[in-house]
């Protein structure tokens, strides 16, 4: 994957990435109800298809397994526009799904970024949410992490999330998308909170 296209002019989905705790889930709901889009989560999705938890395919079947299975929902749902997806925290680890989000025209990719400890004290304060298989290997989560940071930083956009509620995240990426809907192009300067590419180099 050389990273995404250029900048779009008039974005028609936007892609959110990072790691589990990064909020992309809820971001995500908040974008799609703004701007009257769908949203997917590819999570939901692949757990949909397949009548099991994350947790339990993980467990059954292993991860190789559940990464074919979300390559094979990412695909089939993001070719649709007016479209927010939230991907998996490991899904650009699959060559698929990252030549496949490089690809997407018109698709907005974004970043949701904080430092790890961050993002694992967001997981361990939501107890009640889904059992995340990741946080079982807590001997490789920082390489992990790493790892999928060289994917993640390929962005459009980089919003650093770790001290903006998740209404202040989507606000951040909604300042350069709504622009390019009406048909201009999206502000690419940069702020406190946010960090915009006008292009990704190969």
């Amino acid at each position: 994957m050389s990273g995404p296209a250029s900048f779009p002019a008039n974005p028609s989905r936007i892609i959110l990435t990072g790691f589990m705790g990064a909020g992309k889930t809820t971001v995500g709901a908040l974008l799609a109800e703004r701007l009257g889009w769908d949203f997917v989560d590819s999570d939901l999705l692949v757990e949909a298809r397949a009548g099991m938890t994350v947790a339990e395919i993980f467990e059954k079947r292993g991860e190789a397994v559940f990464r074919e299975m979300e390559a094979v929902a990412i695909r089939d749902a993001a070719s649709a526009d007016r479209l927010v997806v939230a991907l998996g925290g490991g899904a650009l680890e699959m060559a698929a799904t990252r030549d496949l989000v490089a690809g997407l025209p018109d698709a907005l990719v974004v970043f949701l970024d904080a430092p790890l400890e961050t993002l694992l004290a967001r997981c361990a304060g939501h107890a009640d949410g889904p059992v995340r298989p990741v946080l079982a290997d807590r001997a490789r989560l920082a390489e992990r992490w790493n790892a999928r940071l060289l994917w993640y930083r390929r962005a459009h956009v980089t919003v650093d999330t770790a001290d903006l509620s998740p209404e202040a995240v989507a606000e951040c990426i909604l300042q350069r998308v709504e622009p390019g809907i009406g048909g201009a192009q999206p502000a690419n300067g940069r702020s406190s909170s946010a960090r915009s590419k006008p292009g990704v180099p190969a």
